[in-house]
């Protein structure tokens, strides 16, 4: 898309002057002159204003709800809403649990049951972050707290980690998916569709379509999470039954009961993990220490990896070995691998790349 150019107030007053007869006088300080140079000045503002708007019609220069409104009027997609973390909580005492009981981390994090259950000494109730959002996926043994009492209840934790809480769809994600069906127009159940419709299931950071993966009326569709990490079981489930729902013992697999049409028989997987190790011996500047620097360098890596994932075919090692040093604090580096070698990692077609161990030493 060009630009709008905007003219300067001098270029609306001349150009004004110009369409005026050599008849009048039009020296400044003139009463003509005042008059076009006060339409020029507020010319410009308006000028200004239309420039604005002519960059609106550009969907790379939109954010927020105006990239939210401009891709629902135009091609019916809805912003992905944040969805909250679930899990299983575990409770000791002899009580009831109720809906909407609450539970905390030390961090502060909220959840509540969202089924009712009774507790004879030793039980299990299903619990959802109060707040929707990645925040709420905290490790194991992390929710410990009672913030207002139940009684009879002595003591909580969850055993697994919570998942499946992801946060609001950015607007990268967005416009991507509004660029895809621009640029990759969806129809009939063509290999777009199936991308279509596994991005717009909540959680879904991307998908592969693999046609005819295991003979005729087959497709797989190979997904990875917001994180751009593998999928969990839940996230896999919501896809299929989004797309292609199986039921009980197959029974609508294949028959049109989901997005896909009739006769498409189609399995949801999650992409597999493939380990990336990092090794590297670093020499840091004054004041820094290994300890403080190790979660950025391993945030760095996070960030490449995310930005890489089912869009490249492997991690770099130049820019691998580049990127840990964008984090403050580190001078350079001396060794540095990636599972034990100097060179590049392949990624397979359904492969994402996840990190693993970061061991790092002072140089």
């Amino acid at each position: 898309m060009t630009t709008y150019k905007v003219p300067s107030i001098d270029e609306i007053e001349q150009e004004m002057l110009n369409s005026i007869s050599d008849d009048y006088v039009k020296d400044i300080g003139t009463f003509t002159r005042d008059l076009t140079r006060t339409y020029a000045i507020e010319s410009h503002k308006f000028e200004k204003k239309l420039e604005e708007y002519y960059k609106k019609l550009d969907v790379y220069n939109l954010i927020g709800q105006e990239l939210t409104r401009f891709v629902e009027q135009r091609k019916g997609l809805y912003r992905k809403v944040a969805n909250p973390a679930k899990g299983v909580l575990t409770v000791e005492g002899t009580g009831v649990i109720k809906v909407g009981d609450f539970f905390e981390t030390e961090s502060g994090n909220r959840y509540k049951a969202i089924e009712q259950v009774t507790i004879n000494t030793l039980g299990t109730v299903n619990i959802e972050a109060v707040k929707a959002g990645s925040n709420g996926n905290v490790g194991a043994n992390s929710i410990t707290l009672i913030p207002i009492t139940i009684q009879g209840i002595s003591k909580v934790t969850n055993k697994d980690q919570l998942i499946d809480g992801y946060d609001e769809e950015t607007d990268d994600s967005l416009r991507e998916r509004y660029l895809i069906e621009i640029q990759k127009p969806a129809t009939s159940g063509n290999v777009y569709h199936y991308m279509q419709w596994g991005r717009e299931v909540v959680g879904v950071g991307d998908v592969r379509v693999f046609p005819l993966w295991n003979g005729n009326n087959t497709v797989q569709m190979v997904v990875i999470d917001d994180n751009k990490v593998i999928a969990n079981e839940e996230l896999i489930n919501r896809v299929q039954e989004y797309v292609d729902p199986k039921g009980h013992e197959n029974e609508t697999w294949g028959t049109g009961a989901g997005q896909a049409p009739i006769g498409a028989y189609c399995t949801v997987i999650s992409a597999t993990a493939k380990i990336v190790n990092i090794e590297s011996s670093l020499i840091l500047k004054d004041g820094y220490n290994l300890e403080e620097l190790k979660p950025l360098i391993e945030q760095e890596v996070r960030v490449y990896l995310k930005n890489i994932a089912f869009k490249r075919e492997s991690v770099s090692y130049a820019i691998l070995s580049s990127w840990i040093l964008n984090v403050e604090g580190i001078q350079e580096w001396t060794t540095f691998t990636i599972n034990g070698l100097q060179e590049n990692v392949i990624i397979g077609t359904k492969e994402v790349a996840v990190l693993g161990n970061v061991n790092l030493s002072v140089a």
